[in-house]
């Protein structure tokens, strides 16, 4: 039956394949990978032979309808992103969009994101939060952290390990320096480390101790 599939990737362990996302990819007619290079590593590790083709932030405009109509037209197609779920800060969302729009069935995988384990292990209050993915690089940045300086909930971003400390300094000025904040970084991977305590004190942390790897920071909403 022709299906849009969304399929999660490992963010680091390749432990965290689901069975049925490898039955799915080597079923499937057609998979959209983020970058064929990164993605064949993973498809060899698990004797995937499907036929990939590239689908990143750069052409995903210009191929939508024609991926669209190939569903249509009978045929499974999966995506996936170099790691995690796709359309989490990562290409998806377009395609995924305009499936819904046209009445294609779509079926997103349950399966790695990076966001939901640094949550989980921040010990900072899970019951609500709000997801921010990247900030704003330049334009918007001010505006954004001023209305999330009134934000209650939890708070999640993911960032680039050089822009950390930056990140977190901006932190200070509109959260405050007192405000309890956890950094996760290369999360299911070799050197996988959290690190928690007070915006200050995280920074503090970080100016001495340059960062690698993905990040994602969770800070607690204001009281």
């Amino acid at each position: 039956m022709s299906k849009l599939y969304l399929v999660p990737t490992p963010i680091g362990n390749l432990e965290d394949m689901t069975f049925r996302a490898i039955r799915v990819l080597k079923e499937a007619d057609l998979i959209l990978a983020e970058d064929t290079r990164t993605s064949g590593k993973l498809l060899k590790h698990y004797e995937i032979t499907t036929q990939m083709m590239s689908h990143h932030m750069h052409n995903e405009h210009q191929t939508v309808g024609s991926l669209v109509r190939r569903i249509q037209a009978g045929e499974v197609i999966a995506v996936i992103s170099d790691a995690g779920t796709p359309a989490i800060s990562d290409p998806g969302f377009l395609l995924t969009r305009a499936c819904v729009e046209a009445g294609v069935e779509v079926d997103c995988l349950p399966g790695a994101t990076a966001f939901v384990p640094a949550l989980v292990n921040s010990g900072l209050p899970n019951d609500r939060f709000v997801f921010e993915g990247f900030l704003p690089v330049k334009k918007g940045r001010q505006t954004r952290f001023m209305a999330l300086s009134e934000e209650t909930r939890t708070m999640i971003f993911y960032e680039s390990p050089h822009k950390l400390v930056k990140t977190l300094g901006h932190f200070v000025e509109y959260f405050g320096e007192d405000r309890s904040v956890s950094v996760s970084r290369e999360i299911t991977k070799l050197h996988e480390e959290t690190v928690r305590g007070t915006v200050k004190e995280v920074l503090d942390h970080y100016s001495k101790k340059a960062p690698k790897g993905e990040i994602v920071i969770v800070v607690a909403g204001k009281k």
